[in-house]
């Protein structure tokens, strides 16, 4: 009899058990419904918003059909060359390993040299591993993306008390350390990572390089930055997220270590 409740009893703690599971799983699936459609609900009712998706969802899903692509996407990663003015969206099919190119575009403005961010007012665009951390629909340059600058890396890097934010993927063209796309293209970029973001993907990766770590990029850098040793340290760090991503069309977590140093 007493094996019996015994065992009874584990049955029953473990029914609890699993129930709690389920409960707590479930909850949270109903937490990040209710915030995709708070997000979804809010910025739909922005006029520029909704006037981007009226003009460009239906461009952007014929597109993606066209590539084999499907959209909306649930994982994309952005990144620049400073040195090329270019911008890259990649797309990780459902199902699929690795990432492919999408779409290049233009960006329309560069302001500062080629190296990071480090200090306010330094008129920089920052360098490195981060994400579109907000969008801001009533932006003073029409529609904007806020990147997540500084992170950690930058916070160790660089001036401690006024490293410089607000840093933005926003229409326009022109910038004081920001990323401009012209209205057009931020309107197509803004269309496609907020559907992306209604699709699921809570951070979008955009990686900021000072131009692509080719033959020809790394000769510009030891040519025309030779004397300049913090940038190329920094750049044969941030050397090693670019070459993973040639070799595996794929992505790390982004992790540090306590110098500030990118980890791989």
């Amino acid at each position: 009899m007493f094996n019996f409740l015994h065992i009874t009893n584990m049955n029953i703690n473990r029914i609890f058990s699993i129930l709690f599971i389920f409960c707590l799983c479930a909850g949270t699936v109903q937490a990040q419904l209710t915030d995709v459609n708070t997000v979804r609900s809010y910025q739909m009712s922005m006029p520029r918003v909704s006037a981007a998706f009226s003009k460009y969802d239906n461009i952007l899903r014929s597109e993606f059909k066209n590539k084999g692509l499907n959209y909306p996407a649930n994982n994309i990663y952005i990144r620049s060359f400073k040195a090329q003015n270019e911008l890259e969206v990649w797309v990780k099919n459902n199902n699929a390993d690795t990432f492919s190119l999408f779409k290049k575009y233009k960006v329309c403005a560069l302001s500062g040299v080629l190296g990071p961010k480090r200090a306010e007012g330094d008129r920089q665009v920052p360098e490195g591993l981060y994400f579109l951390a907000d969008f801001n629909p009533k932006s003073d340059f029409y529609l904007s993306m806020l990147v997540n600058y500084p992170n950690y890396s930058d916070k160790i890097l660089s001036h401690q008390e006024k490293p410089g934010g607000d840093i933005y993927m926003h229409g326009g063209c022109l910038t004081v350390g920001c990323i401009p796309m012209t209205d057009e293209g931020i309107q197509e970029i803004y269309t496609l990572c907020l559907s992306t973001r209604l699709n699921g993907q809570t951070n979008i990766p955009y990686h900021i390089f000072p131009t692509r770590f080719d033959k020809a990029g790394l000769n510009f850098l030891g040519r025309e930055y030779r004397h300049e040793v913090d940038k190329q340290k920094f750049w044969v760090n941030l050397k090693s997220a670019y070459d993973y991503f040639e070799r595996n069309k794929n992505i790390l977590p982004v992790m540090y270590d306590e110098q500030g140093r990118y980890v791989f």
